[in-house]
């Protein structure tokens, strides 16, 4: 068996094709694996747990509980995007919440999951905008209103950086090494798992004169993406939509 990791699948009911990816991935492949993680940005935006009684959202929390009731521990990881991700979501779903970062023993190797945008460290005006909104002062203010006016807000954010994510150069968004070398060397690894710059890639270099890798995890945008470790191996694979779905997810 394998130990499972995702991320930035930014679910949505404007993309049922990758939504319905997911839930036959989890019963696919989740259902039989050691565990699996979700490392950040698993809905398009969270507007507060309350959410969960959506009808847009129950069928994906059932689907996790359900994996998780069947005998696979399930961590969660807040993203940019659904950073108010909470208790009640924790509970009803069935996962555990993690902390960004968090340090693993995968197989006997320290392991740092992460993910990621805190090594975007050339994007200022994101890590000013992060800044605020994990203040609790501001979460408190936010969740304060009715939740129709916090999906418009959410709506209108992320139209909002869809512009500014245009406008900016690509290495900007991306991580940048010193920032990667840093917190490594924090947290005493040399393996880091990621996502965040939808940018699927193992990246091998050195750290203070040993080898580290970095492997950054896809997008379920177009297709899905997993990364299948065990003792054995590190597999970083997509997992393509069936054809006749395809259309559908764009």
């Amino acid at each position: 068996m394998s130990t499972l990791f995702i991320s930035d699948l930014h679910l949505t009911s404007t993309r049922p094709a990758i939504t319905q990816l997911f839930f036959d991935f989890l019963g696919r492949e989740a259902r039989h694996a050691e565990a699996l993680y979700i490392l950040g940005d698993f809905f398009e935006y969270w507007i507060g747990d309350d959410a969960v009684e959506q009808a847009e959202y129950r069928p994906i929390v059932h689907a996790l509980r359900g994996v998780a009731d069947a005998g696979t521990p399930v961590f969660v990881m807040q993203g940019n995007r659904d950073f108010l991700l909470g208790a009640r979501f924790e509970r009803e779903a069935g996962c555990r919440l993690l902390p960004d970062p968090t340090r693993v023993d995968l197989y006997g190797l320290p392991t740092l999951l992460m993910h990621g945008d805190t090594l975007c460290t050339d994007d200022v005006d994101y890590l000013a905008f992060r800044a605020m909104t994990r203040d609790e002062r501001w979460q408190r203010e936010f969740l304060a209103k009715p939740i129709e006016e916090r999906e418009r807000l959410a709506r209108g954010a992320r139209e909002e950086s869809r512009r500014s994510t245009a406008q900016k150069a690509p290495e900007i968004m991306d991580v940048t090494q010193a920032a990667v070398l840093a917190a490594m060397r924090e947290h005493g690894v040399r393996n880091l798992i990621h996502g965040h710059t939808h940018r699927p890639r193992e990246h091998v270099f050195e750290l203070d004169g040993a080898r580290a890798r970095r492997v950054v995890l896809g997008d379920w945008y177009q297709q899905g993406s997993v990364l299948r470790c065990s003792a054995e191996s590190w597999n970083l694979a997509s997992i393509p939509l069936p054809a006749r779905t395809r259309r559908s997810a764009r």
